[in-house]
């Protein structure tokens, strides 16, 4: 990759500064006006997804873009008219120029704290992707450094603004399955030769991937966190993509009430996803279960009735989620979900972790979100194709 070239950046003056950072709990602007946005990191899903979704939405505005590559830059800045294309070491003189009032940041795991971090000390809201962090510690850090600086904090959890996710959800809760007793999951892909999702040093491995997804999901559908994890993984010693990392993780959540759920999430197995929750009197199942670019089926079996399916189309999941962030931001209000549900998850990926190392049930040192999911939440937005890409492929094959 080669190295950005420099660019200027407007500049505020000292009182300009000291009354953005007074009123960062809200962004510039009046009610109606879109929250300015910046996208940390141009990967595949941030071409794919993120920068496409800005144009799904007039609640938010893509002002600019970081990367590390010239190309990526000066393509994508005249393709999405941007004010701004610029490179990773300006982005401290960037989130002090008042020119945004977010930033989505699509790093790699292993950035993620530092530059959710150094935007919150300037008075900057922060859209992260999943996982919100490598570790639950870097997790705290991150929701408290946020509430120090009165910005808000949201963890990009698109499937808790789409219809299909909150329609299962809602089955679950109120009853149309009987009481739940345990759920199924599982999601796999076979990750490409030298993604960096094969790199440990910066946060790869299925489980941080991949296995967020099906914590996150447990956690919804039973409205509860796990007291304890059961697990193991495996790793395929003859494949290089695995030298650094797990191939597989599998593992058993133990929730209150007796329930369970097992999850399986794979780096070297066929691509897909889908989950399952039994209850004393049905089923309910999706198959495909966290995908953001097709269909989703809510699919439901109830002792005595017939099956029924219900379908969702193919949306924008990223467009509903920065709708949902910017409003927050507006109107000044706690993001569902907040960095307090990235922390829940990560609690619980840790207790994996910690259960994969010393072969024992370990306990979850838990926290119970506020908020969870709900149907309220849902939010439509019509879905794009997709863009042609620089310098950026799918991580499966």
């Amino acid at each position: 990759m080669r190295r950005a070239a420099k660019a200027r950046i407007p500049h505020r003056t000292k009182s300009a500064r000291r009354t953005h950072t007074a009123a960062s709990s809200t962004a510039r602007g009046g009610a109606g006006d879109p929250v300015r946005f910046a996208v940390i990191g141009q990967g595949y899903f941030a071409q794919a997804a993120i920068l496409p979704a800005f144009t799904s939405t007039r609640a938010c505005e893509l002002r600019a873009i970081f990367s590390d590559d010239d190309e990526k830059l000066s393509t994508l800045r005249e393709k999405y008219g941007l004010a701004a294309a610029l490179g990773y070491d300006q982005y401290d003189e960037y989130l002090r120029s008042g020119e945004i009032d977010a930033v989505y940041i699509a790093l790699p795991n292993d950035q993620h704290r530092d530059f959710t971090v150094r935007a919150a000390r300037a008075g900057i809201h922060v859209l992260v992707e999943k996982p919100i962090a490598l570790d639950a510690d870097e997790a705290e850090r991150m929701k408290l450094v946020c509430e120090e600086s009165n910005v808000k904090l949201m963890v990009a959890y698109r499937l808790h603004f789409e219809g299909a996710t909150l329609e299962a959800i809602e089955r679950v809760t109120s009853g149309t399955i009987g009481r739940p007793r345990f759920f199924s999951t599982t999601f796999a892909m076979q990750v490409q030769k030298g993604n960096i999702r094969t790199r440990a040093e910066r946060g790869g491995g299925p489980l941080l991937d991949l296995g967020v997804y099906c914590v996150n999901a447990a956690r919804s559908l039973f409205r509860a966190e796990p007291l304890s994890v059961t697990a193991m993984s495996a790793t395929r010693g003859n494949d290089s993509r695995f030298k650094e990392i797990d191939e597989q993780v599998s593992a058993i959540l133990r929730f209150s009430d007796d329930r369970l759920a097992q999850m399986t999430c794979s780096f070297g197995a066929y691509d897909h996803s889908s989950l399952t929750v039994v209850g004393e009197e049905g089923r309910i199942d999706m198959d495909p279960a966290y995908d953001y670019a097709t269909e989703l089926t809510v699919r439901t079996q109830v002792t005595g009735r017939k099956p029924q399916e219900k379908r969702f189309p193919k949306r924008d999941q990223v467009a509903a989620e920065l709708d949902a962030f910017s409003h927050c931001v507006r109107e000044d209000r706690e993001p569902e979900p907040s960095g307090e549900e990235g922390l829940a998850d990560m609690r619980v990926l840790d207790a994996i972790q910690r259960a994969i190392e010393t072969g024992r049930t370990e306990p979850v040192n838990r926290v119970t979100p506020h908020i969870r999911p709900a149907t309220r939440q849902e939010i439509t937005r019509a879905p794009h194709g997709m863009p042609a890409l620089v310098h950026a492929t799918p991580p499966g094959r």
